[in-house]
């Protein structure tokens, strides 16, 4: 966009949204191109755009991906530098006249750094500001997370990730390259999910659980499927995006503390 599109927007828009993808540049598998976790949240943020009248910024594809470390090409900042990096593009969007600043990760340890950056421009922004990041996984619900990203789906570079990228952009997929790597976890654990935060925090902890560098069975893939699900996804994201811009002001019923106060 020109800059004259871009004021045209803030100066029309009822609640100025930017929707931003948080990404990362790292192996998935053979099969997949190393910018899936960018290509992935700036099409959903793309698709959602319309639905949430948003202005969508280019992706950050370098994320806190240090668990990926040990795979050749791995490109990482530490947590710290991501939630700095969050903070300060959030407040200078805020600055320009967004209201809303919307982070959408589609790496799961982005996500840890980027709350910790959006509370962060919090404390400095007026209260009709909200700065929030999630994944977009977090807004499917249980039946269709656990079909796109799951234990029996896989966490990496599966089946959910490369359809995905297959409806992006065929070419950034080689179904020939496909590995299936299933680590061997517990069966008698009562939530096993609740495992993955442990295991796959440090320095490059999942290259020390997969040799692929693939968590689950990509080979069913297809274009097709991938518009499945970003047909699902879009559509999540949007009512979450949506619904709570709607109810806000009604559940915010006083204003935001002093920064005095904050203080301890």
């Amino acid at each position: 966009m020109r800059l004259p599109e871009v004021e045209a927007y803030l100066d029309s828009a009822d609640t100025p949204t930017a929707l931003v993808p948080l990404g990362t540049t790292e192996q998935h598998g053979q099969h997949l191109a190393m910018g899936t976790d960018a290509y992935i949240p700036t099409e959903v943020c793309e698709r959602v755009a319309e639905d949430v009248d948003a202005l969508v910024g280019p992706p950050m594809n370098y994320g806190a991906s240090d668990m990926h470390a040990g795979y050749d090409g791995i490109t990482y900042v530490n947590y710290r530098t991501l939630a700095t990096v969050v903070r300060d593009v959030a407040y200078s969007l805020a600055e320009s006249g967004f209201t809303d600043v919307v982070f959408v990760s589609g790496h799961l340890t982005n996500d840890y750094a980027a709350k910790v950056g959006a509370n962060q421009a919090t404390h400095d922004l007026p209260d009709d500001n909200y700065v929030y990041a999630f994944p977009y996984w977090d807004a499917l619900s249980g039946e269709d997370m656990a079909d796109y990203l799951s234990f029996e789906a896989g966490w990496h570079a599966n089946v959910g990730e490369t359809a995905a990228v297959m409806a992006i952009d065929e070419g950034l997929v080689d179904l020939d390259e496909v590995a299936v790597d299933d680590p061997d976890m517990p069966e008698d654990v009562e939530n096993p999910g609740a495992l993955l935060d442990p295991l796959l925090i440090g320095k490059g902890s999942f290259y020390r659980v997969s040799e692929s560098g693939v968590w689950g069975d990509p080979g069913e893939a297809t274009a097709e499927r991938g518009e499945e699900y970003f047909d699902t996804i879009t559509h999540a994201v949007a009512e979450l995006i949506n619904t709570f811009q709607d109810v806000r002001d009604d559940i915010y019923e006083r204003e935001r503390p002093s920064r005095a106060q904050e203080e301890w």
